[in-house]
């Protein structure tokens, strides 16, 4: 068999209205004469993890030799079991701007908190209610972070008649995130986050705006959380993946032919080489199939996408740095299968323990 043939079973074909091989097919008892039945060493040998873009909010990695399965696995976890910190309470002292207590709290409560990143790992779990226990529970210093905000909007003395710029006519007419206030519950938590206090991740974030006389006074408690839960603890802005693009040039391109090729994709993706169209940036390509539009290239190029080939992208809200969220999936994913390795070896030893102890049964009734 030659060796182009199990590189065309991993290509996803993109046709003009089409999709095609999209099923992976590279299991046991699939291909005659061929094992694939998975191998770790070989899974060693060939798995790659190719960082392109590593910066604090932003990341571009590649998963190469990876199931989807397990790809999106990856993306699920650090959308929502990777835990963050999220204004979860709102006791309103006062609030008399046009946005209703309801709704500030639902947009404080998506403004992501950051802090001294160590300590706020090691905070606990905040429990409401004890198991089989209606009794709320209190918030204590090891589970809660406190965040207070007072905002008044008052007018400026003497401002020029017919003037229309908000910040020429009042004082604390718009409230950003950076306005939220830490309050240390007692000096053991301020010591512990050190120079790293506790504030908004983003601090342009506007939460309202007001006009003269109104007034918001807001205690809030910022509690950790995980995004299954509620979307507001998810540590990322976006999280996802897509798989590698391929472009095939079954026949040579030149002259005119090759600009207009050039410009049926993204900048950057096909150059003109010595008057030819030579691909260099497959990656960049979005895959619109922009080309299959046009007669004159029917035949002479082909879309797919490599099966097995996942580019991330990772989108930090602040909390995490963006390569950081990744490396805590994968050790979330190592806990999931840790536990399931020692519950299914749990199941299959008590499975045999109960089959001795009916042969066991078995043989003292047959001696009865």
């Amino acid at each position: 068999m030659s060796s182009a043939v199990p590189n065309r079973r991993n290509i996803v074909g993109i046709n003009a209205e089409t999709i095609t091989n999209v099923t992976s097919n590279d299991f046991p008892g699939h291909w005659p004469g061929e094992d694939n039945s998975w191998d770790l060493e070989k899974f060693r040998r060939t798995f790659i993890v190719d960082f392109f873009r590593n910066d604090r909010y932003h990341a571009e990695f590649d998963l190469i030799h990876i199931d989807a399965s397990i790809a999106n696995a990856f993306r699920r976890i650090m959308m929502a079991e990777v835990h963050s910190f999220a204004i979860e309470q709102c006791y309103f002292l006062n609030n008399t701007s046009v946005i209703q207590d309801e709704v500030l709290a639902h947009r404080l409560g998506f403004i992501p908190i950051v802090g001294n990143h160590e300590t706020m790992r090691s905070m606990k779990w905040h429990r409401r209610c004890r198991p089989k226990n209606e009794r709320r529970l209190p918030p204590t210093v090891h589970d809660t972070l406190i965040l207070h905000l007072h905002a008044l909007c008052e007018r400026i003395p003497g401002a020029q008649k017919g003037e229309t710029d908000p910040n020429k006519l009042y004082t604390g007419h718009t409230i950003y995130a950076r306005d939220l206030e830490w309050r240390p519950a007692n000096d053991a938590q301020q010591i512990k986050f050190g120079d790293r206090p506790v504030r908004a991740g983003n601090p342009d974030i506007i939460i309202a705006k007001l006009r003269p006389g109104q007034e918001i006074i807001v205690t809030s408690h910022a509690v950790k959380g995980l995004g299954k839960d509620h979307a507001k603890f998810s540590p990322v802005a976006t999280c996802g993946y897509r798989l590698l693009p391929q472009i095939t040039i079954k026949e040579p391109i030149t002259g005119r032919a090759a600009e207009r090729f050039q410009k049926c994709f993204p900048k950057g993706v096909v150059e003109i080489v010595d008057g030819e169209a030579k691909v260099v940036a497959p990656r960049n390509d979005t895959v619109s199939r922009e080309v299959l539009r046009h007669e004159e290239f029917r035949g002479k190029v082909e879309l797919g996408r490599v099966r097995d080939h996942f580019i991330y992208f990772v989108e930090s809200a602040g909390q995490w740095d963006s390569d950081e969220i990744f490396l805590e999936a994968v050790s979330i994913l190592q806990a999931k299968v840790g536990r399931l390795k020692s519950h299914t070896m749990r199941m299959l030893q008590q499975e045999q323990e109960q089959a001795e102890r009916d042969a066991v049964d078995e043989a003292d009734a047959m001696e009865e």
